[in-house]
């Protein structure tokens, strides 16, 4: 999924979150199809109706096929015949492809300059993708788009109901030009369906509504290729949409897009699907069965992963390393600078070590794409082609999708994305994370062989998007934060048992720890996780009993912190972004020395002669948001709820509140590297050099940011919970008030942060204590959002009880102040809390 630390870092017409909910939405039972039967369908209708039928068309005044296409027309043969005739394009369906399904996949080939940031915008992104069915109605044919969200087998009492009300919708109809001469099949003119407006095959809704896009302009319209290959058609077309509100020239009054169309026949036989198991992060197709039970509706949830078959099943049965019958091959964008190919390669190729613990040898590989002398015939919009895209962006990121068969989960090919400017990404986090230990991460511009080795990484990263695996955020907690400095752990491990953490560089390791070994790589998890998805079963192993061998695997790796899958998401506060380490203020204590070891030396160790100081600005700044990251990784630990996922059959807690201690040594972080100002960030000689005035602000917000997060309703509620589960172990809302205060109102000459803190504090607990609208319980309590009622709670009993304790202390700070200015701010304060605690007055 997304390599930036957000859970989407580009909103917009179709982000890659949008992209997965729409994947999820067609989903099917294992081994079998909906199997619709449409009134006039040839799907529906036995061969003796179907040709009774054709027979009456034929006496129609249908045009012959020698009449629509001319003598000597030369056909593009493969899944259909595709013919053109005067700047017309015509399919020729064979009758045996009618009702199969085909994936259809939609993509921009190019795009308009200058368009906003926005997902979906660069040629070889995704638009949409739809599941189509061809069927016949008298005259006509239709297209009817199946959904795989509720499903029945074929011989459940509730197959008949479950059709009765799922109807498929119509997407398009078109007029049967003639029959094939050979009277199997039916000629149809799709010009106009391509070249129209049509929904799954037009711009995202977003982009529309950001340019004030009114609708297609045909005119400047059309269709440019279509060919046929034996399990595709793709279609290529340019389409000018009207908009006033262009992003370049806004003369023009349009702007133009090319977009290709591939139409990949599924498998007749969906492969066996893979039931999820909790415990192990992929990608799924979720549905609900309605033939599983006879008393109620069964959510199931099957993951998504490539078909990987041994050539040798008795060698594979014996557990020897089998290639696959069909390797895994992604192929790498020409126009991909070519000093990067290697890396983004060996990114792709590092995953064979886990495919082998699922008994599998060379089951991927990575290629140059071929040259059109090599292969006229190979095109990156391709559908058959899994490739890795290369696109010349602003944009700091990378990503991995993938498109599955979504009545099993079989990943049918991938379009990774590749934005030039992530490098400039990896460079900044390179920088603030080790160049406290690695001279190799100063300067102005890191090497190329070092730049491929963070290149690497990031194509390994997006390739395990790719194979179906989520994000695992609780990875990197499974190291303790001591081993992390070892140099002999480190060489063996890298920085967390997963790849597919945000695990990024080690910032943990302290100068003389003599490591060496600082990037991510992929591990234990990782080769887990891929044996879970992608050991072969024979195909007479049912689904159900594979899914019992599989939860056995898993379940002897369940005490094991190794194997710890943390979803995004959560508020485990094991399971973060960016972290490091098994205890976030051990490891961020560590990380914030290292930032004060490169902050003043940031100058020096990018100093170039004549060079302006933006780099030296750029990483001042990204120190801050380093240092920030590793702040909000310990807030995490306030009120933060563990999940481990457990069976029935297994004793001990599933939900747990992370331990008062932990908490403790949470607010006492807080309190020295936060709320006591942070004065190394204020380093006088980078102020004086970069410093516009803003970053004095920046510090204050970052403060008032960091309390508003622990003064916080949903957090609250989970003290409270925690307190009536726990008692004393419990670290109450009232402790955590009472260390705050302590904290924030020693008595003690404030600053002018520590000044506009205690202000922030005050103010926030009046929000507190005028909240009235309460949040009702939902999904969403397990991502933090916990229910409350601030009317029934006892929120603001323990809020106004605490303004009563400040107002007292303040009032006693303002008998001691020692200047004009103090005694003022103590007064404002004193009158603050007193019309929060009476708003009548």
């Amino acid at each position: 999924m997304n390599f930036r630390s957000t859970l989407s870092t580009k909103n917009s017409s179709l982000t890659k979150a949008a992209v997965l909910i729409l994947l999820s939405a067609f989903t099917i039972a294992d081994g079998y199809a909906q199997k619709t039967k449409w009134p006039g369908s040839i799907a529906g209708k036995s061969k003796q109706d179907t040709t009774a039928k054709t027979a009456e068309i034929k006496k129609s005044n249908l045009k012959k096929f020698s009449e629509v296409i001319p003598a000597g027309t030369k056909a593009d043969g493969g899944l259909f015949n595709i013919y053109k005739v005067d700047q017309k394009y015509y399919y020729e369906i064979p009758d045996s492809l009618l009702g199969r399904e085909m994936l259809v996949v939609t993509r921009f080939t190019q795009t308009p300059v200058a368009l906003k940031e926005s997902r979906a915008q660069y040629g070889g992104e995704m638009i949409n993708n739809q599941v189509w069915k061809w069927e016949r109605r008298d005259k006509q044919i239709f297209i009817r788009v199946p959904s795989y969200t509720y499903v029945a087998d074929a011989s459940s009492d509730l197959h008949q109901a479950l059709e009765n009300s799922n109807a498929l919708p119509i997407l398009a109809v078109f007029d049967i030009k003639a029959f094939s001469s050979n009277g199997k099949g039916v000629l149809i003119d799709i010009t106009d369906f391509y070249n129209g407006d049509i929904p799954g095959m037009s711009l995202p809704e977003g982009l529309k509504k950001t340019y004030k896009i009114s609708g297609i302009d045909n005119t400047r319209s059309y269709v440019d290729t279509v060919k046929s290959f034996p399990q595709n058609v793709e279609v290529k077309t340019v389409k000018t949409y009207r908009s006033p509100e262009l992003p370049a020239d806004k003369s023009v009054g349009a702007m133009t897009f090319g977009l290709n169309t591939s139409m990949v026949l599924l498998p007749k036989e969906p492969m066996k699907a893979r039931t999820e198991n909790k415990r192990i992060g992929y990608f799924t197709e979720r549905q609900l069965d309605f033939s599983v039970s006879d008393k109620h509706v069964t959510p199931t949830a099957y993951i998504q992963r490539w078909r990987l078959e041994p050539k040798d099943e008795a060698a594979y049965s014996r557990g020897e390393l089998v290639e696959p019958k069909k390797q895994i091959v992604y192929y790498i964008d020409p126009a991909t600078p070519k000093k990067w190919v290697p890396f983004l390669i060996q990114g792709v190729n590092d995953w064979n070590t886990a495919f082998e613990a699922a008994g599998f040898k060379n089951a991927i590989v990575a290629k140059e794409a071929p040259t059109a002398q090599e292969d006229p015939e190979f095109s990156t919009e391709d559908a058959r082609y899994s490739v890795i895209r290369y696109f010349a962006s602003s944009t700091e990121n990378a990503y991995g999708p993938r498109i599955a068969d979504p009545r099993s989960g079989e990943i049918m090919e991938s379009h990774i994305g590749w934005y030039h400017n992530v490098m400039s990404l990896l460079r900044s986090w390179f920088f603030v994370q080790t160049a406290a230990i690695n001279p190799a991460a100063r300067g102005t511009e890191i090497s190329d062989a070092q730049m491929g080795q963070l290149v690497r990484f990031v194509s390994s990263h997006e390739v395990g998007h790719t194979l179906g695996l989520l994000h695992n955020f609780g990875s990197s907690a499974a190291f303790p934060v001591d081993s992390l400095r070892s140099k002999t752990f480190t060489a063996k491990y890298g920085t967390a048992p997963s790849i597919m953490d945000y695990a990024r560089f080690n910032y943990i390791a302290q100068p003389g720890d003599g490591i060496t070994e600082i990037y991510p790589k992929i591990g234990a998890y990782d080769q887990f996780a891929i044996k879970f998805g992608y050991t072969y079963f024979p195909a007479q192993q049912s689904a159900k009993e594979e899914k019992k061998v599989l939860d056995a695997m898993i379940m002897k790796k369940s005490k094991d912190p190794v194997y710890f899958y943390g979803k995004q998401g959560s508020i485990d506060p094991r399971a973060q972004s960016e972290d490091l380490g098994d205890n976030a203020m051990k490891a961020s204590t560590y990380g914030i020395e290292n930032l004060k070891r490169i902050l003043p030396n940031i100058e020096k160790w990018t100093y170039e002669p004549g060079k302006e100081l933006e780099d030296a600005n750029d990483l001042y700044y990204e120190v801050i948001r380093q240092y920030r990251r590793y702040v909000n990784h310990v807030v995490s630990n306030i009120s933060g709820l563990q999940e481990d996922v457990k069976t029935v059959d297994e004793p001990g807690a599933v939900y747990s509140y992370t331990p008062k201690a932990k908490q403790q040594q949470a607010i006492a972080f807080l309190n020295k590297q936060v709320f006591t100002t942070p004065n190394w960030l204020l380093n006088k000689s980078m102020m004086a050099r970069v410093d516009y005035g803003v970053v004095n602000n920046r510090i204050m917000e970052m403060q008032n940011q960091v309390l508003t997060s622990l003064l916080e309703t949903y957090g609250f509620a989970r003290m409270i919970d925690d307190e009536v589960k726990n008692g004393n172990n419990a670290y109450t809302v009232t402790n955590l008030l009472t260390d705050l205060r302590v904290a924030i109102f020693a008595n003690e000459t404030p600053d002018v942060f520590k000044r506009a803190l205690q202000r922030a504090y005050a103010d926030r607990l009046g929000v507190l204590l005028k909240l009235d609208k309460p949040v009702v319980e939902s999904s969403y309590a397990i991502m933090g959002i916990t229910p409350y009622n601030p009317n029934s709670s006892d929120m603001r009993l323990l809020v106004r009880a605490e303004l009563k304790k400040l107002n007292a202390n303040v009032k006693a700070l303002q008998v001691t102040a020692t200047t004009l200015l103090i005694k003022s701010h103590y007064e404002d304060l004193a009158d603050r809390i007193n019309k929060i605690l009476n708003p009548k007055i």
